[in-house]
């Protein structure tokens, strides 16, 4: 925090953003607006705001707005805008970062896409139990905990994709799969337990 004539202040959204994704890389104040980010992004349609735009509006200041957006939870992490920006920001890095903010702050539930933060956690449940994504398990679990007559919809379309080996019915556990929970808990010791 600066010092300022009568204490110190507290720091703005954008040095609050910059915290939440420490590393050895180009900030995020460093991003010129040059679209190259929203460009280049394969889900940039379906967001609230592109890129290019969360930014701006980071720099100004619009926490409540950004931390609602539905924008990082669309953020396929391809990298792809990473690799193309002129500055070398981790943009994917920065997205993950509002989404812990979001859900540590109890933003996420208040977005167009409430369910983001669980679809994730969902997720992370079945690499940190088989080491690798469980489709059916995923839909089935996601569903039944969220949306479960939504369940009862797929079931057609699931049913279709194991008859042509789409998808399996069991999952598959990786081998080694304690050698992936020790890099799993040290990443989670690394980042704050986040």
């Amino acid at each position: 925090m600066e010092a300022t004539a009568t204490g110190t202040r507290a720091p703005t959204f954008l040095e609050e953003v910059m915290a939440a994704a420490p590393g050895p890389y180009p900030r995020l104040d460093a991003c010129v607006q040059c679209g190259t980010c929203s460009g280049s992004c394969p889900s940039s349609a379906d967001m609230d705001y592109t890129p290019r735009a969360l930014f701006a509006m980071i720099a100004a200041g619009l926490k409540k707005e950004v931390l609602q957006s539905n924008t990082p939870w669309y953020c396929v992490s391809c990298y792809y805008c990473q690799v193309r920006c002129p500055q070398e920001i981790r943009i994917p890095e920065y997205m993950y970062a509002l989404k812990r903010m979001s859900v540590r702050e109890g933003y996420n539930k208040k977005s167009r896409t409430p369910e983001a933060a669980d679809f994730s956690e969902t997720f992370v449940e079945l690499v940190e139990n088989y080491g690798r994504s469980f489709e059916l398990g995923l839909a089935t679990l996601f569903h039944l905990r969220h949306h479960p007559l939504n369940a009862v919809k797929l079931a057609s379309l699931g049913l279709t994709m194991l008859r042509k080996g789409r998808m399996d019915v069991m999952p598959n556990r990786i081998k080694n799969i304690d050698q992936l929970r020790a890099i799993l808990a040290r990443a989670k010791e690394v980042g704050g337990g986040q």
